[in-house]
């Protein structure tokens, strides 16, 4: 029998068709197929079409690519404790009591491959004796909410997605209690994964029996209660992002906003642009929220699947939404912001009307972060004026943001590259008597806003609202920084207000390098080129203001100060910067890299104070020559 999605009548699965059902692949195979495969705190990607091809949207996948996905599901059902995926039930013999059923959580984004992958997933953990709640397709941040706001009725979630990555690609996210695994507990689970797969040659065959020989009306009523369970979960994350906004859980309080934004809105008109680029934001709450808030909106390319121009909401990637905004603006002046979501819908980068322009213009991410962290720091500081006060940011995030936690009396703590170590970071820090409303990787701007625990274009959407809005939140900023406070509180202002620097874009081309040697060698060789070159460069580089460094380098939720071995650890894959200082010892440049765990790339940023082209050119040029010339020593 097939089922369809209620809501755009999408195939969700036949529950007499088993995906597994196919010639099992030999032990090479699968290993050779999972070579490609990046296991990573924050998820697990590869390319998943059919063809081997990342651009390729076909909705086809490899038996092995499928074996893959029905093994991570019994590696996360092993970690639970569900009897009939530990070792000994693989292996033929008898399963451990069950003192209690798990409860799985799946989800998935809206790529091509997603859908037989979530077959796949849903089957084989019904399969195994888990109690399977199937959202099919929804955000990110949704699945996140749904734990974070219940975790008694979730002991996991499992989300089928690659993100940001190219259209062909697809993977899993899997955590708890509205946030991603730690990375100590993503290790364990990826241990337990590769075991079974070097180990336990009789797995797949085990899974492939497992769900022929299940009683189908068991799946059969998980495939029921999609609807209920995507309604109830849309719900409760409307919820969520009404306590997050408002910062309390209180419904009055929700109420209290709403109408506040209403009234806002009918004296001064915002209408906002969300050009879903056929992702998973497509299926959520966009709509229905912002228009109970006072605000008009106008969605393009809202039908999941409807994938119109590449993934990453990057650079020409916004163009699309950035002339439809400066169409319409045009024709309505209320049209000012405008967004686009990667495809599972847990970060957006924005356009936005320029009022000294008249032009729409996409905002740097970092300047994206650095306003949300400017309004929730505010906020936050008039609602406690004398608490313990900070934010948690990841380490390639700009400088601007110091400057801006400093207006506030506001802490900056640094951590690894990665949403799970930001977030562990940050709840380590409350419990050291801090309030930290806000964190994230502005780095790529993505920020996440208290108690979520994942970003969120529309908490990001929130926030500029709130600072457009409110005019306290957006006055104390401006007497904190020692401005006089605009008669109208605009963007543009408040851009023009934030500390300037120049650094590179998490995705331009200048950011991303290849290397061949391994991050042990590579930074050992580096820093022998800083050292010597310090010294043939001192004359240029005192003429530029700068007179010494200090090298910080982070591993997950530490942050080292000092230059070698002695301040890595394990395979030497953190991030690395060089902080560039002036006469007074005060940090006005730095210098970062660190690879990709997420995508066979390495990474660099370079962040200069000011807006010296020349400046940051030579440093950038600097720091690459550098990495190459470690990379081929």
């Amino acid at each position: 029998m097939l089922f369809y999605d209620s809501l755009h009548h999408l195939i969700i699965a036949d529950d007499q068709i088993n995906p597994l059902a196919f010639p099992l692949p030999t032990q090479d195979e699968l290993h050779h197929e999972l070579s490609s495969m990046i296991l990573s705190s924050s998820g697990w990607r590869k390319v998943f079409a059919e063809s081997g091809d990342e651009e390729d949207a076909t909705c086809e996948i490899r038996n092995e690519t499928a074996m893959l996905t029905a093994l991570a599901a019994l590696a996360l059902a092993r970690t639970l404790g569900v009897p009939a995926a530990q070792k000994q039930a693989v292996l033929g013999g008898e399963a451990p009591k069950q003192e209690r059923e798990a409860t799985i959580l799946v989800g998935l984004d809206a790529r091509p491959t997603g859908r037989i992958l979530g077959d796949i997933a849903c089957r084989t953990l019904t399969a195994l004796g888990c109690k399977v709640r199937y959202l099919f397709i929804c955000a990110a941040p949704q699945i996140m909410a749904d734990c974070n706001l219940h975790p008694d009725e979730a002991d996991a979630f499992f989300y089928i997605s690659a993100s940001h990555n190219p259209i062909g690609h697809n993977g899993f996210k899997f955590g708890k209690d509205g946030g991603v695994y730690s990375l100590k507990e993503a290790d364990e689970l990826t241990r337990v994964y590769r075991d079974i797969l070097f180990q336990e040659s009789m797995a797949p065959a085990y899974l492939q029996r497992l769900t022929q020989e299940m009683d189908i009306q068991q799946y059969r009523t998980v495939l029921e209660q999609v609807a209920f369970e995507r309604q109830r979960s849309l719900e409760r994350y409307e919820t969520f992002v009404l306590t997050t906004a408002a910062k309390s859980i209180d419904s009055a309080e929700h109420e209290r906003f709403r109408q506040d934004l209403r009234q806002a809105h009918q004296k001064e008109p915002l209408s906002v642009i969300g050009e879903l680029n056929g992702s998973a934001r497509s299926a959520s709450i966009d709509k229905h929220l912002l228009t109970s808030l006072g605000l008009k909106v106008l969605l393009l390319n809202d039908r999941p699947g409807e994938v119109v121009h590449a993934i990453v909401p990057e650079g020409e990637n916004l163009e699309l939404c950035r002339t439809t905004l400066q169409e319409l603006y045009a024709k309505d002046s209320s049209y000012r912001l405008g967004y686009v979501p990667d495809n599972d819908g847990d970060r957006g980068n924005l356009v936005y009307i320029s009022e000294q322009s008249g032009q729409a213009q996409i905002l740097e991410a970092q300047n994206v972060f650095a306003l949300v962290v400017l309004a929730e720091l505010s906020q936050t500081r008039l609602q406690n004026p004398n608490k313990l006060l900070a934010t948690v940011v990841n380490c390639p995030t700009s400088m601007r943001i110091d400057h801006i936690a400093q207006a506030f009396d506001a802490e900056v703590f640094r951590c690894e590259v990665g949403e799970s170590n930001v977030v562990d970071l940050a709840r380590m820090k409350r419990e050291e008597g801090y309030l930290l409303p806000v964190l994230g990787e502005g780095s790529n701007g993505g920020n996440i806003t208290h108690p979520a625990k994942v970003r969120d274009p529309l908490n990001t959407l929130l926030s500029l609202v709130k600072l457009l809005r409110n005019r306290d939140i957006a006055k104390l900023w401006f007497l904190s920084v020692g401005k006089q406070v605009p008669r109208s509180i605009t963007l543009d202002g408040i851009i023009e207000s934030l500390p300037v620097y120049t650094t590179t874009g998490s995705f331009s081309k200048a950011g991303k390098m290849q290397v061949t040697q391994s991050h042990g060698i590579l930074k050992n060789r580096y820093e022998a080129l800083l050292q010597s070159d310090w010294e043939m460069r001192k004359t240029e580089l005192s003429a530029m203001g700068i007179h010494s460094f200090t090298i910080f380098q982070t591993e997950g939720t530490n942050c080292y100060e000092g230059m070698g071995e002695a301040y890595r650890h394990g395979l030497y894959s953190g991030g690395y910067k060089v902080a560039l200082k002036n006469r007074d010892g005060v940090i006005t440049d730095y210098l970062w890299m660190r690879g990709s765990k997420t995508e066979p790339v390495f990474r660099v940023v370079v962040d200069c104070q000011g807006d010296d082209e020349n400046r940051y050119e030579y440093l950038l040029a600097w720091h690459r020559s550098m990495i190459e010339r470690a990379d081929r020593a």
